[in-house]
């Protein structure tokens, strides 16, 4: 197996014949997911870190890599041993990728990069920015294929059907509603990369991304047809047939450059530069006006139908069962220290019993079940190397999520093993607060999700508290566990979006906080935008919980709590044992009854 250093020494080869004085290597494969097929991860082979954010730039004499405040901590374990710097991207001194490739290259430096793995918008950037020194950009090799020998092949795993019971809408409905949105802007093709896009679109679910139900494709829609390109092999002659009757053309996966490239003269083309890759963007004729704008498609499928809304809320209980009935044995097994148990066979016992669950299709992402010290890894993935027994006197975050045939979950619940300490009761109580709050909010139609992040923080930062991650994001109906365009953070960038927040919209509640080295605390629900009443000061709003789980009891101080604090968590408990109570019996029930009990100050 190749070290970091001997790979990082093999690709400085192949760029120096080219000429090259920087590569870029990104997490994402030809359609920006954020999750990837195992083709797809160069990122990771290149520098060992792997997390599911983060860009790598190559020089001929240094290596940087670039991620997010999740990762900080395992990218800096990740890449201790390697030639490579962390940059945590955000933090004070550290300079955006544009910057540091501004002040590292002499002028004239040629940029090198697979073209389908950046967008547009990410190039545009760097050109921006290096503009004063005439640096030129490379986008038509994959150089990391030259230097990963046993690379995986691409995923071609066969395409199967969301039902319109459970979509609500038809493929046919979907598109007449896409084509409205193109006749607004005049818009005589558009060019479709996002995999949940398209699987969204087209009621169509897949296997080619691991804990994503997506399939390798892209799509060009036009007023009368449109043309999806993908591997052939995947589609069932059923499901071929009945896109051709919906006036749906297939054609191989790999030619789509060439579908962009006959685009007709003077046509009006709608292609995202943030979102559409380098090289396709190029393939379009230059003749074509180009509409440079978020597909419609995005907000399309954040808005769930009253089906998909149902059908989530069924989902919900399931996995509530599911995780509560693992949260009855962590505690009663691990902290009663009736057996050996880790974080692996933990995560093991929740996939057993999520499976149980009729309609259950599997897990929504990596289980993060992170015990003690390792809580405080934001998002920590268990493997043979660091797997740690589960034993009394700390806390195990377990941060989850299955697809089901209803709708997908994520929930996260911070478990007291055993008898845990007054701080770790008092922090655990501080972050239950923050996630009540914003819980219970109630505001007008219009609030995006930046105005809400200071619910969920306030009670943080009244103690000087923080945490370095967003508050919310969406979720998809069997689809990406991570959806935009809504969010609830507080940072606002250039790129960021301000999305109302819209009746039907799934995102998550979950503050945390960690302690490096110490333990970590993260409670989530899910929950759903819900229109409440309309009186002469508008239409207000409020957030319906999805997620059906108790909170530990064990490890919160109600005297922490205001009166209001604990109305509303015994008011989300008394849901919680009804969800649940039709589901268990015996020993079970009753341990629901006491977990879900009134607690008063």
């Amino acid at each position: 197996m190749m070290k970091i250093a001997d790979k990082l020494k093999a690709l400085r080869e192949l760029m120096q014949e080219r000429n090259l004085a920087a590569y870029i290597i990104p997490t994402d494969d030809f359609h920006g997911s954020e999750y990837v097929g195992e083709y797809f991860k160069t990122r990771e082979y290149m520098s060992g870190f792997t997390g599911s954010a983060g860009t790598l730039i190559v020089l001929s004499k240094e290596a940087a890599l670039w991620t997010d405040g999740r990762y900080f901590i395992q990218a800096a374990a990740q890449l201790a041993d390697s030639p490579i710097t962390l940059m945590k991207s955000g933090q004070p001194d550290v300079p955006r990728i544009e910057e540091y490739l501004c002040d590292k290259l002499e002028e004239k430096s040629v940029i090198g990069f697979d073209g389908r793995t950046v967008t547009s918008d990410f190039v545009n950037k760097i050109a921006e920015k290096t503009d004063s020194k005439q640096i030129t950009f490379a986008g038509g090799e994959d150089l990391v294929d030259r230097v990963w020998a046993d690379r995986p092949d691409i995923s071609k795993e066969p395409v199967w059907e969301v039902d319109v019971t459970y979509a609500g809408i038809s493929r046919e409905e979907k598109l007449r509603d896409v084509r409205e949105k193109m006749d607004e802007e005049q818009a005589d093709f558009l060019l479709v990369t996002a995999l949940d896009e398209i699987a969204w679109l087209l009621n169509l679910r897949g296997n080619d991304v691991e804990y994503t139900p997506v399939f390798l494709a892209y799509m060009l829609v036009t007023q009368e047809s449109a043309v999806l390109c993908v591997h052939e092999q995947i589609l069932s002659e059923e499901i071929r047939e009945k896109l051709t009757q919906t006036g749906i053309s297939v054609k191989p996966y790999d030619a789509i450059e060439q579908v962009i490239h006959d685009i007709p003269v003077g046509s009006k083309v709608w292609a995202d530069s943030a979102a559409v890759s380098y090289s396709l963007l190029n393939s379009l004729p230059e003749s074509t006006e180009r509409i440079d704008k978020p597909s419609p498609i995005v907000l399309m499928k954040a808005v769930k139908t009253p089906r998909e809304m149902e059908h989530i809320r069924t989902a919900h209980i399931k996995d509530g069962v599911a995780v509560t009935r693992m949260i009855r044995w962590l505690k009663t097994e691990a902290g009663a220290a009736k057996g050996r148990i880790t974080e692996m066979s933990a995560a093991e016992k929740l996939e057993s019993f999520r499976a149980q669950m009729e309609g259950y299709l599997g897990a929504s992402f990596a289980p993060i079940i992170a015990y003690g010290a390792h809580g405080a890894i934001v998002h920590y993935e268990p493997t043979e190397q660091t797997d740690v027994e589960v034993v009394s006197g700390s806390f195990c975050l377990a941060d989850t999520g299955g697809h089901y045939q209803e709708g997908t979950t994520d929930v996260t619940r911070t478990i007291a093993i055993g008898t845990v300490s007054e701080e770790e009761k008092r922090y655990y109580t501080i972050v239950l607060r923050g996630h009540l709050a914003l819980g219970a909010a109630k505001f007008v139609d219009g609030v995006c999700g930046q105005n809400l992040d200071v619910l969920a923080r306030e009670p943080l930062w009244e103690e000087g508290l923080d945490y370095n991650h967003g508050t919310g994001h969406g979720v998809g109906f069997i689809l990406g566990v991570h959806e935009g365009p809504q969010r609830i953070h507080w940072r606002i960038s250039e790129n960021t979006q301000s999305i109302p927040l819209e009746e039907g919209m799934v995102i998550s509640n979950e503050p945390g906080i960690y302690l490096e080295g110490r333990f970590g605390i993260r409670h989530e629900n899910l929950v759903l935008c819900r229109k409440g009443e309309q009186n002469e000061y508008g239409q207000f709003m409020y957030l319906e919980p999805l997620t059906m789980v108790p909170f530990d009891r064990d490890a919160i101080l109600p005297e922490m709590m205001t009166e209001r604090e604990l109305q509303w968590l015994n008011d989300y408990h008394r849901k919680v044992y009804e969800a649940l109570a039709p589901y268990f019996a015996g020993e079970e029930l009753e341990w629901l009854q006491e977990a879900t009990a009134a607690i008063s100050q």
